[in-house]
């Protein structure tokens, strides 16, 4: 699920809004009221239940080989999304929606989003995203299934690949030594 040319995306398990109204996101590190939405390339990050934690790396121009190859992978694409098995079932149960918004009522903010500071009426109505593990081997992102996030997104943080995550406060606690095993 993509917007079209003169479009961004707002992701929901809400599929009766009928008007998004500018606010400040319990999340958010911005304080003016907004409201959301993502372009084609950050349309991924929303194929999960809103919830759920996830840590997404990806290539760009200053990835080096040898980054892409001990993380994404040799020969995996250069997309890597990473999710905890405690939220396996709820990517193969959501039931997520895409609302289509025009995007000349939006500007960008960063790298990751676009938002708009007066209300926002979808093109039209919901539409269900459908199956996110399908979604995912479609576009040719690899999803891997992790027992925790954080030694993964520590490797993805200290490499030169781009990267973004979401409700990392949702993962299962932190290691203090991230060298440790979680058993020891």
């Amino acid at each position: 699920m993509r917007p079209e040319p003169g479009q961004v995306l707002h992701f929901s398990e809400d599929p009766t809004i009928t008007r998004f109204v500018p606010h400040v996101a319990v999340t958010a590190r911005e304080t003016e009221p907004y409201v959301w939405a993502v372009d084609h390339d950050r349309s991924p990050d929303y194929w999960f239940p809103r919830q759920c934690p996830r840590a997404m790396a990806w290539t760009g121009p200053d990835t080096t080989g040898e980054d892409r190859d001990r993380i994404v992978g040799a020969g995996c694409g250069d997309r890597v999304h990473a999710v905890e098995y405690g939220w396996l079932e709820a990517i193969r149960t959501a039931r997520v929606y895409a609302y289509r918004l025009p995007a000349a009522q939006f500007r960008p903010i960063g790298d990751h989003a676009h938002v708009a500071v007066e209300p926002v009426v979808p093109i039209g109505p919901a539409e269900p995203v459908g199956d996110l593990l399908a979604l995912h081997a479609e576009a040719g992102i690899q999803l891997r299934v992790l027992p925790e996030l954080w030694r993964f997104w520590a490797a993805v943080t200290a490499s030169t690949l781009r990267f973004s995550a979401i409700r990392m406060h949702n993962a299962v606690a932190r290691f203090r030594d991230l060298n440790r095993s979680p058993r020891s």
